[in-house]
């Protein structure tokens, strides 16, 4: 097969594809006769190729798709009306802590945000594949550390942990202002917009309230979990 037909392989695949494929996967299209090195060039090619589209081959943690561009998310978002749930702005520092500080313990979070951390945002951060435990810290209890996994990459579009926006800014809108460059990246429907518009809304008079995960009770934490105890420690 010569390299024409092997890049029309690889862009017919990537279409098709539901999940990111990575070059492994994608050499297996050949029967490994072709090298990484030549599927690697192979795909940047097609990246060039698209420049322009309003589709864009990307590679994301764990591999390489074809996504639509951000600028076409208002045109895309009218096919999907219905918005899935809001998030808390609890729910968005912890997510920021874990992926700016992990791996983290429970206790390191609750420490940072001076609060108890309601083990619902946890459990629906898990559920939404985007935190989960990769350990456990070798002291007392043995408390679980928590890490953002690839899932958390895709959704953003990102490759790696170096990707994400450095925190430039100061005071308790760190965390928000950063959610919202990284919400440029997301994709439509990965439920990071609706992040970062709930956290919003919490720290707005008048704001639309939250719906997915109610902030921890004064009695649950010994203070109300909203925002107001966040410290500058990231």
């Amino acid at each position: 097969m010569n390299l024409v037909d092997a890049k029309r392989v690889l862009e017919t695949a990537l279409i098709c594809a539901a999940q990111p494929l990575s070059v492994r996967e994608l050499r297996t299209l050949f029967d490994d006769a072709l090298g990484a090195d030549t599927v690697k060039t192979l795909l940047l090619q097609l990246q060039q190729e698209w420049a322009g589209r309003g589709v864009e081959l990307v590679a994301v943690a764990s591999g390489w798709r074809f996504q639509s561009r951000p600028e076409m998310r208002p045109y895309l978002d009218r096919l999907h009306p219905e918005k899935p749930p809001r998030y808390t702005r609890a729910a968005l520092e912890t997510l920021a802590i874990i992926a700016y500080r992990q791996p983290v313990t429970r206790g390191d979070i609750e420490d940072i945000r001076g609060v108890t951390v309601n083990s619902l945002i946890i459990k629906q951060l898990e559920d939404r594949g985007w935190v989960e435990v990769i350990g456990h810290r070798e002291t007392l209890g043995r408390p679980a550390l928590l890490a953002t996994t690839r899932q958390f990459l895709d959704d953003l579009g990102l490759h790696s942990l170096d990707q994400l926006p450095e925190l430039a800014a100061a005071g308790s809108d760190a965390v928000l202002q950063t959610l919202s460059a990284l919400e440029e990246t997301a994709l439509p429907g990965s439920g990071l917009e609706e992040m970062v518009l709930a956290g919003a809304a919490d720290g707005e008079p008048g704001g639309e309230p939250p719906q997915a995960i109610p902030a921890a009770t004064a009695a649950d934490n010994g203070a109300a979990d909203d925002g107001s105890a966040w410290k500058d420690e990231i």
